[in-house]
């Protein structure tokens, strides 16, 4: 049995689910969101609480249960608080302007580079610290995409630490290129 399948999904107030056949909505305070499971689950709503079980005990319908209750539960906790993730801009003359879903990026290229987030994903400047940018929504993969390729941009680089990183993140440092000896 599924360690995370088997959990149930509390519901918290202010969410509203909705079940039918193959098809899970959950609305809530930020947005509404949607999902469409496979038919080796079925999701039911007792009491308050979502309950994910599978139909067969084969390797498909294994594999499939903690995904689903998983989507699910990401589902419903983006509706109710959303999702964020901050990057921080290391580096001398890297920079970021945030105007609406648009971001620019100066990060040492000949050019700026500018990216529009997907829909649904919010990009915005941190007020208190400089270089941060926030990346929030209520869909965790889109909002992890957003951020991702974000990073992309200019990945942080071993020796001097420049580049875009997740808050969070450590990045593994190496010594320069040691100075030759003399003979």
């Amino acid at each position: 049995m599924s360690r995370i399948g088997k959990q149930p999904i509390a519901v918290p107030d202010g969410v509203d689910i909705t079940i039918t056949d193959g098809n899970v909505k959950v609305k809530g305070t930020k947005g509404e969101l949607e999902y469409a499971f496979l038919p080796l689950v079925e999701v039911t709503l007792e009491e308050g609480n979502i309950l994910v079980n599978r139909k067969k005990d084969d390797k498909e319908s294994r594999a499939v249960h903690g995904l689903t209750r998983a989507l699910i539960n990401n589902m419903v906790i983006g509706v109710s608080k959303g999702f964020e993730k901050r990057l921080q801009i290391i580096g001398v003359g890297y920079r970021a302007q945030a105007s609406g879903s648009k971001i620019t990026l100066h990060l040492g290229y000949s050019h700026p580079i500018e990216y529009t987030a997907p829909e649904g994903v919010n990009i915005e400047m941190d007020k208190k610290e400089k270089n941060v940018v926030i990346v929030s929504g209520i869909n965790k993969q889109a909002v992890g995409e957003a951020a991702a390729n974000i990073r992309k941009f200019r990945p942080p680089e071993p020796y001097k630490g420049k580049g875009i990183r997740y808050s969070d993140e450590y990045v593994h440092r190496k010594a320069g290129k040691a100075a030759a000896k003399s003979a």
